[in-house]
């Protein structure tokens, strides 16, 4: 229960030195994301690339160096219940007119649990549920941007306003042909509002700010229209000449669900109200979960407690049981899913079997540097928890055999808060979106038969694409390792989405062979490997025979992807990449360029 009344002294002060380590925190990570702007500008590309990366470190840097303060000033550790339950209240308080509360409430989360013991762990310490609503936030600062803008065109001065839009921002280079590409751009349009009677409200809102990503900026918005809107984004990007050109015009929720992919690396974008940001998004994105896009704009942490409580939320309001993912078991992961939910839990094993030469520490680092990498559109995006704890009445039965077979040391069933309640407590887990495993969606076709058209489309846009997420990988500088069939997915939109990462390796430390030629019959009619192998050494020409065992698998990816088993081919791009090159990823078909961009591919 809480006091009635507040009587601790050094509780506010804790309080408020919590807040003062948020706050610190969210000026760094909008300062290094407002940079983006002029790494834009001046095309430093490896620079961007560096900065997305050590962003991500920036939280748990701060939380670490908040915990160190309340011990060092406050004893924070030693405090009583009493004083925690006070500090909540207090904090609660200071966060009535800030600008980003729900942040603040999960550093606070994170903070706290840090120093209290994990039984402790509850709503009368922590923030399960948020206390400060985030609806209508805009800064108080008289020279606050707003977080949108919103222009009022006429008809035949739409034009103008395009132009106006972009100017707006303020980008400190010019632009090719900007009266070109807003014609580009207005002709992409004209078929989605010729059949449009102008209402008094047609207007255009822009979010104030770029999302910046890789080598492209992109500005994001919707028209609106009576009872009507269309989101769209337009990626802004460099010609080879330095100068700025619009390359695209995405028009709706799934253009931008695809540009907001999960299996991308995240925006940087500048925001003093993140929740307005999210807001508008969610307005074009009504499909994309609000975690989601705070991990999109960089928010990850917040993205994973938005995560948790849906999925608390979800546990009380169904009634089906945890189960082992349908698909192949792997060696190193333990996968488990409840069906009624569209994501997939994954735990390390405690022991693997002797083929895979890889420790826990090996395995932890590998989906770090994806959470690190870009992901361009191909590796899912994976929350990492720790300490989960779950009703155990939830568990199937043989998923639980199967969890307490494999991985032991990281289950314990308990009566944790006491209530009567049993639940299985995992120390360490990973959750990623559910994707039909690729091996899975193959088989559906190869059991309606090839000959019915659909299932062969379907047989073949995935192996294509397939091959496509190899090469995207490949020029992100990954090297898959195992790129069996069973270790990709299939998204809602049919996208190809690797996810088994403990064998990945950046392509530049991995040396591309060609098998060297068999010195005697008895090596030619061996089927053991006669010739040395390093640690890093990859034979390209190897990969057929576990990959194309179908006939008619083998023909698609021969026409179209017969590259990647060349040790050419890789050695090539291993090459691009450590001359500096950085490759175009498009989170957009190649067929939607405007004909300037696509000119140069």
């Amino acid at each position: 229960m809480y006091p009635e009344r507040l009587d601790a002294p050094q509780a506010y002060d804790i309080a408020k030195a919590m807040l003062d380590g948020f706050n610190r925190h969210y000026r760094l990570f909008r300062t290094e994301s407002a940079r983006a702007k002029h790494r834009f500008e001046t095309a430093d590309w490896h620079g961007q690339q560096r900065a997305q990366r050590e962003r991500i470190e920036f939280y748990d840097l701060r939380v670490r160096e908040c915990v160190r303060r309340l011990e060092k000033e406050f004893q924070a550790g030693a405090q009583g219940m009493d004083v925690w339950y006070q500090v909540k209240l207090h904090y609660i308080g200071l966060l009535v007119a800030h600008c980003q509360p729900e942040l603040a409430e999960t550093f606070f989360n994170s903070v706290t649990t840090k120093i209290l013991h994990r039984t402790h762990f509850h709503n009368d310490f922590i923030f399960v549920r948020p206390a400060v609503s985030t609806e209508y936030i805009e800064s108080q600062d008289p020279g606050a941007r707003p977080s949108y803008r919103a222009y009022y065109p006429q008809p035949e001065s739409l034009r103008e306003t395009l132009a106006q839009v972009i100017a707006g921002f303020e980008l400190q280079r010019p632009f090719e042909d900007l009266e070109r590409d807003i014609g580009y751009v207005l002709a992409a349009m004209q078929p989605r509002i010729a059949g449009f009677k102008l209402r008094a409200n047609f207007q255009i809102q822009v979010l104030s700010s770029l999302f910046f990503r890789n080598k492209g900026a992109y500005l994001v918005g919707k028209v609106i229209n009576g009872f009507s809107s269309m989101p769209f984004a337009l990626p802004i990007l460099h010609n080879e000449a330095g100068q700025l050109f619009i390359d695209a015009a995405l028009f709706g929720e799934d253009d931008l669900l695809a540009l907001f992919s999960f299996a991308r690396a995240y925006f940087m974008v500048d925001m003093e109200v993140p929740s307005a940001y999210v807001q508008f998004l969610a307005g074009l994105m009504p499909r994309k979960p609000l975690a989601e896009l705070y991990s999109a704009l960089g928010l990850a942490k917040q993205g994973k407690t938005l995560f948790y409580r849906e999925f608390l939320w979800h546990l009380k309001h169904s009634s089906d049981q945890l189960r082992i993912a349908p698909g192949i078991k792997g060696m190193v992961m333990l996968v488990f899913d409840l069906p009624s939910f569209p994501y997939v839990f994954k735990l390390i094993k405690d022991e693997f079997p002797p083929q895979k030469d890889t420790t826990r520490e090996q395995v932890e680092s590998k989906y770090q540097l994806v959470k690190r990498h870009d992901r361009v559109g191909r590796m899912a995006d994976t929350l990492e928890y720790s300490l989960v704890a779950l009703p155990r009445e939830r568990f199937s039965e043989a998923l639980m055999a199967e969890l307490l077979a494999h991985a032991p040391a990281q289950i314990e069933v308990s009566d944790r808060d006491g209530d009567g309640q049993q639940e299985v407590i995992i120390r360490h887990l990973y959750i990623e979106r559910r994707m039909v495993p690729l091996n899975l969606y193959l088989q559906e076709a190869f059991d309606a038969g090839l000959d019915d058209p659909q299932a062969r489309q379907q047989m073949e846009r995935s192996v294509i694409d397939y091959g496509n997420a190899i090469k995207d990988l490949v020029a992100a500088n990954i090297f898959p390792g195992d790129m069996l069939w069973k270790n990709f997915g299939v998204t809602r939109g049919g996208k190809v989405v690797f996810y088994d990462y403990d064998e990945i390796e950046y392509l530049t430390d991995c040396h591309f062979r060609a098998v060297p030629p068999p010195r005697c019959e008895e090596d030619e009619l061996s089927g053991e490997v006669w010739w040395k192998v390093g640690p890093r050494d990859v034979f390209p020409e190897t990969f057929a025979p576990f990959l194309l065992g179908n006939p008619a698998v083998r023909e698609v990816f021969m026409r179209h992807h017969a590259d990647l088993l060349t040790p050419q081919y890789w050695q090539a791009q291993k090459e691009r990449i450590q001359h500096g090159h950085v490759h175009d990823v498009f989170p957009y078909p190649a067929e939607r360029r405007f004909p300037a961009g696509a000119a140069r591919a």
